[in-house]
């Protein structure tokens, strides 16, 4: 594989990325319109540390850190490695030494699509990370690759001197282009939030706020008491499907489930079973008191007013 190193890429302003990381990593991607986010397998081996820097990207061979130490030259105040390989790998590309030689550069962490490990002296020593794996596994240093090219992580691609923001909750990528305009967005939708935090603690709910009470009437929920939910007495009707405090048409069912799953204690009525008891079995896909209902057999149970023990239904029995 052969490869390219690439200098002094353009960078976004160290201004306007010391400011997106005023911002969580949620506030900025939804700033952007719910966009940049990497994948959730992209996880900190610290906790409680938020950081943003300009890439400088790295694109190696799996089991291969070659291109990291051609890479840590490049690297300068500001900067955040990020690193990826031409096909999936967990090995650990980056220890304790790497962060060291990128400390003393100014770099501020690193996100890597594949394996770290040294953990513990990473958090000693502050260095923050964001991998896909923990590995200890070494790699070798035999095979070129590129620094400072366009990659993709996720679906998401990041170019050199992009924003890298990251924090617990993940990653974003923020074009170097857009990194003003995202911290202005950023700051307007932290306002809007604040607003919003002090209505709830004056009380508000966010059905009104959001005006979300009209939504539910839209989509046809209905509020209803506990008592007419259940049915008086706590049995509910055999028509529409109740099942004791349950419902076997809206999928409730007393200490089971329906749909898949077991039904206990419930007489079902007008759902497939009719002056059935059915105990500790199925009643969705047919499975019935130790038999199907559909297209197999049904044992102790009485089934469309039919008595059958180890036989096969007739016709007009349920399906």
């Amino acid at each position: 594989m052969s490869g390219v190193i690439v200098t002094d890429p353009p960078k976004a302003n160290l201004k306007d990325v010391d400011a997106l990381a005023r911002f969580g990593v949620a506030t900025v991607s939804e700033a952007m319109g719910r966009t940049g986010l990497l994948g959730p397998g992209i996880r900190p081996v610290q906790q409680g540390v938020r950081v943003a820097g300009t890439a400088v990207t790295v694109l190696c061979w799996p089991g291969d850190n070659l291109m990291i130490h051609a890479a840590v030259e490049q690297c300068g105040e500001g900067d955040l490695l990020v690193v990826t390989t031409t096909s999936p790998s967990t090995d650990g590309l980056f220890g304790e030494l790497f962060a060291t030689a990128l400390h003393r550069r100014g770099v501020r962490g690193l996100v890597i699509n594949a394996g770290i490990r040294d953990t513990r002296e990473l958090r000693a020593m502050g260095f923050a990370a964001w991998s896909r794996a923990v590995s200890a596994q070494g790699t070798v240093k035999a095979t070129g690759g590129s620094v400072n090219v366009p990659i993709a992580i996720d679906g998401q691609m990041i170019r050199p001197g992009d924003v890298i923001l990251a924090d617990d909750d993940g990653v974003v990528v923020v074009p170097r282009e857009r990194a003003r305009e995202t911290v202005d967005k950023a700051e307007a939708r932290e306002a809007k939030e604040a607003a919003t935090r002090a209505a709830f603690l004056d009380g508000q709910l966010g059905l009104d706020r959001y005006g979300l009470r009209e939504k539910l009437v839209r989509l046809g929920v209905v509020y209803t008491s506990y008592d007419d939910y259940v049915g008086v007495g706590g049995v509910g009707g055999a028509a529409g499907g109740h099942v004791g405090d349950n419902r076997v048409g809206g999928a409730h069912v007393r200490d089971g489930r329906v749909g898949g799953a077991c039904v206990r204690d419930a007489h079902v009525a007008d759902a497939h079973v009719v002056d059935a008891h059915v105990v500790d079995d199925h009643v969705a896909d047919g499975h019935v008191a130790d038999g199907h209902v559909g297209s197999t057999y049904v044992r102790d149970d009485h089934v469309s007013g039919d008595h059958a023990r180890d036989d096969r239904p007739r016709d007009g029995d349920p399906s």
